[in-house]
């Protein structure tokens, strides 16, 4: 099939493309590398440099004609959100209208879009939170997610009829993920400790997250083009404390002791995901446990620090 990844040279939308073009689809990618690398971008995909807000956003999509679009194209980062909240909205929530509005002349199969389990479920009293969880985010990161899903729910799927699938992932990590930014504790952690640098822990280190590979993350995105439609969390349903986590990777590296600092506002304190109905409809569960993933996730800093 012509599938287009917007994003797909990013750590998450790099992967994906990857996994497409291994089963013989033939994939365009939208990235405005931003975020991506150009180093990471499959050699077999037809790549253009290009910003989802961009005007010539329908003059490309009249050539590729996608089937299938995967969108993976935002602004990732809740302390950016924090700072620049209209920027945020500007390329989350405007720049995902761009993209919707323009497939709507070329009929695809299937919209599939990469939301956020993590940052949507707020103050949720049942744990693990479902699709149904009362959503009360935070950040505008995770404001601007919300909206875009309630885009797809109530006027794209319902009124427009457009079939689509959103992924609510869990707390992605494994290779390729930045270690310089504000987001992605794993490579975060992981890439100070190789270098014998100390790492900070914001607040306790008592607050959770659900942590998913990223191999698994693609799987459910895979699974998602021929099946499914609506709302789905992908998670392992497991809580990991942030300094449970390092003490795990520590353990792996070396034992050099973190440093605590103030809590950051806007970030969830506890978030684990129920991912029954991902299991249920798409035929999904995640296979990587923790301890594999992160030796993963080792290895490959390792090999790309020599």
């Amino acid at each position: 099939m012509k599938i287009l990844v917007t994003g797909g040279a990013g750590f998450i939308g790099s992967h994906l493309v990857d996994k497409l073009v291994a089963q013989k689809h033939q994939v365009s990618i939208i990235d405005n590398l931003s975020c991506g690398n150009k180093k990471i971008i499959n050699s077999k995909t037809k790549f253009f440099n290009l910003d989802v807000r961009s005007p010539k956003l329908k003059e490309v999509l009249a050539k590729v004609r996608p089937e299938i679009v995967y969108h993976l194209a935002a602004q990732k980062s809740v302390p950016f959100s924090l700072k620049k909240p209209l920027a945020d909205a500007t390329i989350n929530v405007w720049g995902s209208l761009k993209i919707l509005e323009a497939i709507q002349s070329i009929k695809i199969k299937k919209f599939i879009f990469f939301s956020s389990g993590g940052a949507i479920y707020c103050h949720a009293n049942d744990l693990p939170s479902h699709e149904m969880t009362w959503s009360s985010p935070d950040s505008p990161y995770g404001i601007s997610k919300l909206a875009v899903d309630n885009y797809l729910i109530n006027f794209y799927g319902r009124i427009k009829k457009m079939p689509y699938v959103s992924l609510r992932p869990a707390n992605i990590y494994g290779p390729r993920q930045n270690p310089g930014g504000e987001a992605g504790v794993v490579a975060i952690f992981i890439n100070n400790l190789l270098n014998k640098k100390q790492c900070y822990i914001n607040g306790s280190g008592k607050q959770t997250r659900d942590l998913v590979y990223v191999g698994d993350a693609v799987d459910a995105a895979i699974k998602a083009m021929n099946k499914g439609f609506g709302v789905y969390n992908i998670s392992t349903c497991k809580e990991t404390s942030i300094n449970a986590l390092y003490d795990i990777i520590a353990g792996l590296i070396t034992d050099i002791k973190p440093i605590h600092r103030p809590a950051v506002p806007g970030e969830v304190f506890r978030s684990v995901l129920s991912s029954a109905k991902a299991k249920r409809e798409l035929g999904w569960v995640p296979k990587v446990d923790l301890i594999d993933g992160i030796k993963k996730t080792i290895a490959f800093f390792k090999k790309v620090g020599k």
